[in-house]
């Protein structure tokens, strides 16, 4: 706006670019005598979930997206969703020798446990505290022929894993 960048806010400037959801890093370079360099890194969305009636993207960044259109691609997140929860919670299947892009569904409890629905149609309760032991194990048992139609796997019984047909 014609104005010297000398004097330039930086605070106000980093204050607006952190308000646009989409941007996951920033850095901020003052070019002198006249020009601002920002070279912005968008964040990766990685799932989509609806508050409010609303539809939102998740982002890495820990931010919801605003988005009008469902992504078939992309999992929805169902439950009162805590972003730092999900946050942990995809961290501990990156972990895993589970992929992400296997999941269609994923469901939150307020007791902090998840349960993940496949495209192969398996629905997996985790048990609160050994996720990524118990997405290794389903890992396994999907593998064996034995185990074919058994499509709902349940850790949450420590020492135990309950297998049922839907």
């Amino acid at each position: 706006n014609f104005k010297n960048i000398f004097y330039l806010d930086r605070q106000y400037l980093k204050k607006k670019i952190n308000s646009i959801n989409i941007i996951e890093q920033f850095e901020i370079f003052k070019n002198y005598p006249s020009t601002l360099k920002i070279f912005i890194k968008e964040t990766r969305i990685l799932a989509q979930t609806k508050r409010n009636g609303f539809d939102y993207l998740i982002g890495s960044n820990g931010k919801l997206i605003r988005n009008d259109n469902i992504a078939a691609d992309l999992p929805f997140v169902f439950g009162d969703l805590n972003l730092n929860e999900f946050l942990n919670f995809k961290k501990e299947i990156d972990k895993s020798k589970f992929d992400f892009k296997n999941i269609t569904k994923l469901y939150y409890f307020k007791s902090k446990r998840w349960d993940i629905e496949t495209s192969k149609g398996y629905l997996i309760k985790l048990s609160k505290d050994n996720v990524e032991k118990d997405l290794n194990l389903f890992v396994r048992l999907s593998d064996e022929k034995k185990f074919e139609g058994k499509l709902v796997i349940d850790f949450r019984q420590r020492g135990q894993i309950i297998l049922n047909e839907k």
